[in-house]
């Protein structure tokens, strides 16, 4: 019988503020499916990162008689200089056990070919006008200037080129976008939350001598507030189910089927990282119904 009754207040309730409860459902589904979109956001710049952060090399590049870097004056690299700056490499704490690779002129010469083969630059080079280098893998990606610090400026060394400079302000960039979505994913949920508040209170205001009277009968606190509970509830989880389905609908059309094909040289988010992300979403949603349902209720419960 009591449940009878929940339902079919719940029901007065929904068909009294039908269109607030269709406002509510709109604003949480654009809300979330935003929130939703930032949480990915976060999880593939995190991706990136780590997919081209393992992959960093340094690129130590020796003196050419014609390079004009600190350390040349104006010479070739000697067998010496090349011995000291190796040593420099392998004893820095922060290079990987056996991370250090030299590059002679010919190996140079030959990459450099295989990269320009269509380039009419190609017959303009000659090998000895290429670098030899070392390349050194890191421990930890994250400590690079130790190592660039320790070995420009040694005899012997032209340029130091680490691809840091040219991959964090992609992922500045990445970031400043990821917290502008976070932030108006946050006002889109204040705007949710308030308007959940105001059509909660509406409802309860226009039923506030039947709450009088279930007081004075009686009836407990959560008894009175759970017909606007369900009625928030079930708004914020149509809300939270449509917000859900835009986001695996977005992720399945721009990125499955899409990015991964155009840009496969990056990792991209998938149904794990979706799934983790609508979880998220509908717990936001459920919160975004039942702290502002109890908080407004409860005035009214006083006879």
């Amino acid at each position: 019988m009591r449940l009878n009754y929940i339902l079919s207040d719940l029901g007065i309730g929904l068909k009294r503020n039908l269109s607030m409860t269709i406002a509510v459902v709109v604003t949480i589904w654009v809300s979330l499916s935003l929130f939703g979109s930032a949480l990915l956001a976060r999880e593939q710049v995190d991706l990136m990162k780590g997919n081209w952060y393992d992959k960093i090399q340094i690129s130590v590049f020796m003196c050419t008689k014609d390079s004009g870097g600190r350390g040349c004056a104006g010479a070739e690299v000697t067998q010496e200089q090349k011995n000291r700056i190796r040593q420099v490499i392998e004893s820095n704490p922060d290079t990987a056990p056996d991370g250090v690779f030299g590059e002679s002129k010919k190996e140079a010469f030959e990459s450099f070919k295989k990269l320009y083969k269509d380039s009419p630059i190609v017959s303009t080079v000659t090998e000895d006008q290429m670098q030899e280098s070392f390349r050194v893998k890191l421990k930890d990606p994250q400590r690079y200037q130790n190592l660039v610090s320790a070995v420009s400026g040694l005899p012997g060394v032209d340029t130091v080129q680490d691809l840091r400079q040219y991959l964090d302000p992609l992922f500045k960039a990445l970031n400043g976008l990821q917290v502008g979505a976070l932030v108006a994913a946050g006002l889109l949920l204040v705007a949710a939350l308030m308007q959940i508040s105001n059509t909660i209170r509406l409802a309860a205001y226009a039923r506030r001598r039947e709450i009088g009277i279930m007081r004075l009968v009686g009836a407990s606190n959560f008894y009175i507030q759970l017909p606007f509970l369900l009625e928030a509830v079930l708004a914020a989880l149509i809300g939270a189910v449509l917000a859900c389905g835009t986001l695996w609908v977005f992720v399945y059309v721009v990125v499955m089927q899409r990015a991964e094909e155009t840009f496969r040289v990056w990792q991209w988010v998938g149904a794990a990282e979706t799934f983790r992300a609508t979880l998220i979403m509908v717990v936001v949603g459920l919160i975004l119904a039942v702290v502002p349902t109890f908080l407004t209720t409860r005035k009214y419960l006083k006879v």
